[in-house]
């Protein structure tokens, strides 16, 4: 954030600063962006698109070439990747294009902000992907997570969401063959775990976290708590409600920020949904209500406050169809160790009221924040992708109206597994849904499949620790 010196040599004879000048993320048109970037004297602007893996991909260039309004693409291929950097094979309705041709990167300016950690002064905007002849991409993750919020749009409803987001700290690891060890924190001594809501553990991280906050000032983003997690360095960001697009696009910056300010401190922040063994895996909880367009009113209570069809609806839809989506939730091989019987993440599709054993919680609350929190997704889902996936449930749910079943009241997270058990059986199941497919786009389905697929293969190819333990000598 601009600093008041800074502020009073801009506005010398007591003009008044423009609001959006001040408001760092509510810029609307090139003209605006012009003024933004030269009162800040950026230097240099990040034009970044998520892949699907939630990953940055994108361009640097001058601040006087972007507001020139010059031309950027990227090639259609870097969006169909693995994590891995591979490409998956054509089959199973999935055709890689021949031509590889370029896609329009198309500037959202609402989104521009300063890159913080950056030594010049830097800004970064987030992109829109487009064909060249201007229609929308349709597997690319942010405008798969427009299309479902356009499908409530259509029935006159509105999502809410507010993501919480767990991760770890870590020890510098540059050799991926020895495992992950918790940090030193300011005591000198390495992190230990059970430290949950502990804020000695978070006070053992006060410079990083401050870096976090300043950097996060500083792009416009809003954290509304952080805490201690109970693993051995495990932290948890909550961000506050609102569009789920908006909270996305934070979630995304807020990745990046977070290693940024971990690199900053010589340690490694990691978003991988179980990166060290016996410690608790990270998820990445969402809260989601639903109101109307017209008026803002929460749909899931009635006048009197008490529970609606449409609230029921969303929970069953959530139930039936949430593990046919697990594939956009828990992406990884990694995501499925987390979800296993006696862990602290749910194993099936129970619901419960202030249950936190539960795959989908209600929380405590009055009846105009009556929500629901899914509890399956991991944190190192893309956020585009899960927020689209969650959503999508809870709406076929309500257009389907779908029952759920009696909430649970005691702990149902050692109960038999009903999610997916692995990469390959998600993908199966994620594909047979025919109204998921469709509400997140068909051509989006048969992309991310074929790369969840190609990334299965690269996986096998790796021989584990596990075999060369117990089969080198003994089979």
């Amino acid at each position: 954030m601009l600093d008041d010196s800074k502020a009073s040599r801009t506005n010398r004879g007591g003009r008044r600063t423009p609001a959006f000048l001040k408001n760092l993320r509510g810029v609307k048109g090139w003209k605006e962006a012009r003024a933004w970037l030269e009162w800040r004297g950026i230097e240099d602007i990040e034009c970044i698109a998520p892949d699907q893996a939630g990953v940055a991909r994108g361009k640097m260039m001058p601040s006087k070439k972007f507001i020139s309004n010059t031309s950027l693409a990227l090639p259609s291929a870097v969006f169909m990747a693995t994590i891995s950097g591979e490409y998956p094979e054509d089959g199973n309705g999935f055709t890689y294009p021949e031509d590889d041709g370029d896609l329009k990167l198309v500037p959202d300016l609402s989104t521009l902000s300063a890159v913080p950690w950056e030594t010049d002064p830097t800004a970064q905007v987030i992109c829109d992907l487009a064909h060249q002849d201007g229609r929308v991409v349709e597997f690319a993750p942010r405008n798969v997570l427009r299309r479902v919020v356009a499908k409530y749009a259509e029935y006159g409803l509105k999502p809410i969401v507010a993501p919480e987001i767990e991760f770890y700290l870590v020890h510098k690891n540059p050799d991926p063959d020895y495992p992950l060890t918790p940090p030193v924190g300011r005591s000198g001594r390495p992190i230990g775990g059970g430290q949950g809501y502990s804020i000695a553990g978070v006070n053992e991280f006060d410079e990083l976290i401050d870096d976090i906050y300043h950097f996060s000032e500083s792009q416009g983003l809003e954290i509304d708590t952080l805490i201690h997690e109970e693993g051995a360095g495990q932290l948890e960001i909550n961000l506050r409600h609102g569009d789920p697009v908006e909270l996305a696009d934070q979630v995304f910056l807020f990745k990046r920020t977070i290693r940024e300010a971990a690199l900053k401190h010589d340690m490694y922040a990691t978003f991988m949904a179980k990166p060290i063994q016996d410690q608790p895996g990270s998820a990445m909880h969402i809260h989601q209500s639903v109101v109307t367009l017209k008026g803002g009113r929460n749909v899931f209570s009635d006048e009197a406050g008490e529970e609606t069809e449409m609230f029921r609806h969303f929970i069953g839809g959530l139930q039936r169809h949430v593990p046919n989506a697990l594939i956009m939730l828990a992406p990884y091989v990694n995501s499925y160790r987390r979800l296993t019987q006696g862990g602290s993440a749910p194993v099936n599709t129970h619901w419960g009221y202030d249950n936190r054993t539960t795959a989908f919680r209600v929380p405590r609350s009055d009846p105009s924040s009556r929500r629901v929190e899914n509890r399956i997704p991991s944190s190192d889902a893309n956020p585009y992708l899960a927020l689209a996936a969650s959503l999508a449930c809870g709406l076929i749910g309500i257009l389907e109206k779908i029952e759920p079943d009696a909430p649970a009241g005691t702990a149902v997270n050692t109960d038999v597994i009903d999610l997916p058990r692995g990469l390959l059986e998600a993908v199966a199941l994620f594909e047979g849904d025919a109204a998921l497919c469709d509400m997140v786009g068909e051509l989006f389905a048969s992309t991310y499949a074929a790369i969840k697929r190609a990334e299965f293969e690269t996986f096998m190819k790796v021989i584990s620790p596990w075999e060369r333990e117990y089969l080198l000598l003994n089979v």
